[in-house]
């Protein structure tokens, strides 16, 4: 039977898992995933010199990481050993729960490839299509990336380095320009016929909401179909089941609108004051992802947008004044109603001298 020790799954949903099993492994299968209609493409620039960069130094233990999660790509086939006239460095970052993940340096290659222009979805345009929706489930693909085959021909341009030798990808690696275009196509491609009329898929995000929990079995059912169809697999662990209240893109969204994450908030109140530019343009960037939420926004926060501009750090009173008011704003930011399209809108305009803005309500 399904172990659903890990995490909270509704007794409806269980039969569901179970039937789908297959689809929900506890890691990806060996072996490549299929070829389908879309591969990820790496077109270089005509011209382009090919680059070779060295492989950058590690402490043993460092290297002995690296080493180790090498063979294990080696082991399932997603690399393998190069001739490749090209190579950029391999290195590790940490993950938040302490481990290590390889990444590729990968800015030498991007710079001579070729840049795709399929659109990436707005957040804002996906959350449209919600309205009225009282069930939502999360379906998170495991490593989606490495689900995807590179175009064949196309696997010597992904060469990375070790102290130990040459590798190349054959599945699509983390950093590649192009490769969240090539993600969302895939997806697009996969769930077409459910994208917006009960599906909105962020990468490798599917969410799924209804207006009831009979229809959301149903729901459920058919998009599993299809990624069983198409050999994608499922972490079940980062997924959530028939719930009234779920955390997406950075948001909560309840049966009654949406609001701002508990654990966003929290972290804004905690901000401390800038004391760089940087850490300026940091503050405003995560305020500026919710300004929905704050009304006249771009007049609170102008003086935070001046000390930006200016290009030269200068903390001001009116600045400061800005940057407390943003963190209770915040703080107490209202439940947005998702919109009703069906209903007739007011359009609130605001100008000053700091600031222009408009509100749809």
């Amino acid at each position: 039977m399904l172990d659903v020790r890990c995490f909270e799954v509704p007794r409806r949903v269980q039969p569901l898992l179970e039937e789908f099993k297959d689809v929900t492994p506890d890691e990806l299968p060996s072996g490549l995933p299929p070829l389908r209609d879309i591969q990820h493409y790496i077109d270089l620039i005509p011209g382009s010199n090919l680059l070779n960069k060295a492989h950058y130094r590690m402490s043993p233990k460092e290297h002995e990481e690296l080493n180790k999660q090498v063979m294990k790509l080696l082991e399932k086939d997603y690399v393998r050993e190069s001739m490749s006239p090209c190579a950029v460095p391999a290195l590790l970052t940490p993950k938040k729960d302490g481990s290590w993940r390889m990444c590729v340096d990968s800015c030498a290659i991007n710079r001579i490839t070729i840049k795709y222009r399929f659109p990436i979805p707005r957040i804002d345009d996906m959350f449209d299509t919600l309205a009225g929706a009282k069930i939502f489930s999360k379906i998170d693909l495991r490593s989606g990336y490495h689900q995807i085959r590179i175009r064949p021909g196309d696997e010597w341009k992904t060469a990375f380095k070790t102290r130990e030798g040459l590798y190349e990808w054959v599945v699509m690696p983390f950093g590649l320009s192009n490769a969240p275009s090539t993600f969302m196509r895939v997806m697009n491609q996969v769930l077409c016929s459910f994208i917006g009329k009960f599906v909105v898929v962020y990468f490798d995000d599917i969410l799924i909401y209804s207006l009831d929990e009979s229809k959301h079995l149903e729901h459920l059912r058919v998009v599993l179909l299809a990624l069983r169809g198409e050999k994608l697999y499922v972490n079940l662990k980062k997924c959530a089941f028939m719930t009234s209240s779920l955390s997406f893109l950075g948001f909560v969204l309840t049966s009654t609108g949406l609001k701002v994450d508990d654990e966003k908030i929290q972290v804004v109140q905690d901000w401390p004051t800038p004391k760089n530019l940087h850490e300026v343009r940091s503050f405003h960037g995560l305020a500026s992802f919710y300004r929905r939420f704050i009304k006249s926004f771009s007049t609170i926060s102008a003086p935070l947008t001046d000390c930006i501009k200016k290009g030269e750090f200068k903390w001001t009173a009116q600045a400061e004044k800005s940057f407390q008011l943003v963190k209770e704003k915040l703080s107490s930011a209202p439940v947005l109603a998702l919109p009703d399209f069906e209903k007739m809108f007011e359009l609130d305009c605001d100008a000053s001298h700091v600031g222009v803005g408009g509100v749809l309500s």
